[in-house]
């Protein structure tokens, strides 16, 4: 499920993704493009960890940065 402030303010938090993600390259960023989804993706992949995992830390960043 894609968030609506992903694709709507994504240059604005694609730096504190990359602060909480550091291992994402631009290009990565880049490719995402607020898609919520390939954000998730891109963890796991970066990271090597399972998807439910990713799902909760994106969940509890979101909570931390008034995304929810």
């Amino acid at each position: 499920m894609n968030q609506p402030w992903l694709k709507g303010k994504w240059n604005e938090y694609k730096g504190k993704v990359k602060e909480q993600w550091g291992e994402l390259t631009n290009d990565d960023l880049d490719k995402i493009e607020g898609q919520r989804d390939q954000l998730v993706g891109a963890i796991q992949q970066r990271y090597g960890k399972a998807r439910a995992e990713v799902e909760r830390e994106l969940d509890a960043w979101e909570s931390r940065h008034n995304l929810r």
